[in-house]
Parts: structure tokens; C-alpha cells; sequence
């Protein structure tokens, strides 16, 4: 091997060992986002403290320019809601990372093709994305399958005496996470003063669940109009535990349709992508006859097997 290829192989598993690395120590931190964003306001000095001493001018630089942009404010709100605690700085940060990495280990497994370079720094630059909506989705799955307990626990609360405030108190400390880092961020608002119905809408907007919608406009009609909340959040954790119950017997009936469409849409495209990398004079006779053709070929089979899916999908896709 010579130095210039052995110098890009280094390069390139240092850079996959960086992002590694940085999604452990993003799982791993201690520090919430709560901390994070209302510690100044809670006058909490050491969290402070830390928040400084952790971030770089740089980061701080490249986060002021990022933040204000619209797209800086979407991938801050994902991050909040797969609960990472990176810095928009930071995510573009393990995106490049993994595009350079990936490229130059693509570039090399294919034979130091320039097509090999373009599948491994598109495929860098999606996986970062990948890996947080299906953060946000388990969390999302696990705060829906918590609610119906929080509300259980809230009933219980307000019927021994507790205001809403003081049950939803009582919920940010029994019950585990993600829950109950949620609604501590609500109980926090409203300790500054911002108001339960704003800090509810602003529950909904990290936690975008029906179900919780469903109880949050029960809070707000009730705090409106009046009434017995307990008997209301009582009726409403009966409906929620049925339609989870429901929704798990739809997951079930139509388990063999999702996997089906799983597995015919990316075992051709995981065979394509092994048959480049090592074979790869098998897979050049495609372009042969030209690369309009070539891409043209791929390009059809793309969106047959896209089409595909998302058929397959929604077919198994069933409003509850």
C-alpha cells in the first residue's frame, strides 16, 4: 500500500471514530436540555459555568450565524425532540465528518473511483439525519406509551388535593424519562411565568403526539370552563390505553407487510451497492454503453423501488 492511500485510510477511520465518538458522549451527557437552556434564567451558576467552559468561540460563532437561519431553527428543534444534546454547530459538524470519512473509505473499498467517493459522502450525509428521526421516534413511541400512566398519576394527585401545577410536579419526579424531563421543562416555565397553556403548546411542539394533544386541550377547556379535571383526565387515559392497545394489534396484523417492503426495497439496493464496491468490474459493463444510459437504468430502478415502498407502506399505514 502506499503512504498517499495508507494516509487516507488513517484519515478516514479517524474521522468515522470522531463522529462515533460524538454520538456516545451526545447518549452519555449528563446534562439535559432543560439545564441547558433555562439554566441562566435559574440562576444556576455552575451549569453555567460548565455550558461556557464546554463550547468553543467557534462553535459559539458558527452557532450565532446557524440558529437565525430557518433551517438552523428546524434542526434545533429535531435535536430537542430526539433529545440530544448536540449544538446546531456541532450536528453540521458530524455531518461534514461523516462525509469526508465515509467518502474516503468509499473512495478506497472502489477502487479510487470518483462514483465510489459521491455514494460514500451521500450516504455520510444522510445517515446523521437518519439516526435522529429514528431517535425521535423512539422517544416519541416511549412518551406516548408513558402518557397514559402520567395521566393516571395526575388524576390521583388531583384527587388528593393537588393543583394541576403540583401534579404536574409530582410527575416530573416518579415518573422515569423521557416524560418526566418533559414536563419538568413545564413546571420550570411556569415557575418563570409563562403561562400553563403556553407551556403546554410548548410540550406539544417538542412532543408531537395526538394523544397528548388530545389531554392538553381536556387542561385548557377545563381551566376555561370548569369542571371535575380528575373524572375528565380519568375518561381520557381509558381512551388513550385503548387505542394503544388497538394501534399494537394493527402494528401486529400488519407487521408482514412493513418487513415485506423493508426488505425488497433495500436488499436491492444493499446488493448494487456490495456488487460496486468489490466487484466492481462487473458492475462498469452498466456504463459501458455510456453514463446517460447507466444513470438513466439506476435512476428508473430508484423510483420503481421508491414507488414501491411507499405503496407497501401506506397500505399498511391505518388511522386509528
Amino acid at each position: 500500500m502506499d503512504p498517499t492511500t495508507l494516509l487516507f485510510v488513517i484519515a478516514a477511520v479517524l474521522l468515522i471514530v470522531l463522529l462515533i465518538a460524538g454520538v456516545m458522549m451526545s447518549a452519555n451527557s449528563e446534562r439535559s436540555l432543560v439545564e441547558d437552556r433555562l439554566g441562566s434564567y435559574l440562576e444556576d451558576e455552575e451549569a453555567s459555568y460548565s455550558k461556557d467552559d464546554e463550547t468553543s468561540a467557534v462553535t459559539d460563532w458558527v452557532n450565532q450565524r446557524v440558529e437565525k437561519s430557518s433551517r438552523g431553527d428546524k434542526i434545533k428543534s429535531a435535536l430537542a425532540r430526539a433529545d440530544m444534546k448536540f449544538q446546531v454547530a456541532e450536528y453540521y459538524a458530524l455531518i461534514v465528518i461523516a462525509i469526508v470519512g465515509l467518502g474516503l473509505i468509499a473512495w478506497f473499498l472502489g477502487g479510487r473511483d470518483i462514483i465510489s467517493l459521491a455514494i460514500g459522502a451521500v450516504v455520510g450525509a444522510i445517515l446523521p439525519g437518519v439516526y435522529v428521526r429514528g431517535q425521535q421516534s423512539k422517544r416519541l413511541k416511549k412518551f406516548d406509551d408513558q402518557l397514559p400512566d402520567m395521566i393516571n398519576l395526575m388524576v390521583n394527585g388531583l384527587r388528593a388535593g393537588f393543583s394541576t401545577m403540583q401534579a404536574m410536579e409530582a410527575v416530573s419526579r416518579e415518573l422515569p424519562p423521557p416524560i418526566s424531563d418533559e414536563f419538568r421543562r413545564v413546571v420550570q416555565e411556569m415557575q418563570l411565568g409563562v403561562p400553563m397553556g403556553r407551556a403546554l403548546d410548548n410540550l406539544f411542539r417538542r412532543i408531537p403526539s395526538p394523544d397528548l394533544d388530545f389531554m392538553i386541550t381536556a387542561i385548557n377547556v377545563q381551566r376555561e370552563v370548569g369542571g371535575n379535571l380528575a373524572e375528565i383526565l380519568d375518561t381520557i387515559s381509558f381512551t388513550i390505553r385503548e387505542r394503544i392497545r388497538i394501534k399494537g394489534e394493527i402494528q401486529v396484523l400488519t407487521a408482514q407487510v412493513r418487513a415485506s417492503a423493508k426488505i425488497l426495497s433495500f436488499v436491492p439496493i444493499g446488493l448494487a451497492l456490495f456488487l460496486w464496491f468489490f466487484y466492481n468490474d462487473y458492475m462498469l459493463g452498466l456504463f459501458l454503453k455510456g453514463t446517460t444510459c447507466a444513470f438513466s437504468v439506476l435512476g428508473a430502478g430508484l423510483f420503481l423501488i421508491g414507488l414501491g415502498y411507499a405503496i407497501m407502506m401506506k397500505i399498511a399505514d391505518i388511522e386509528v
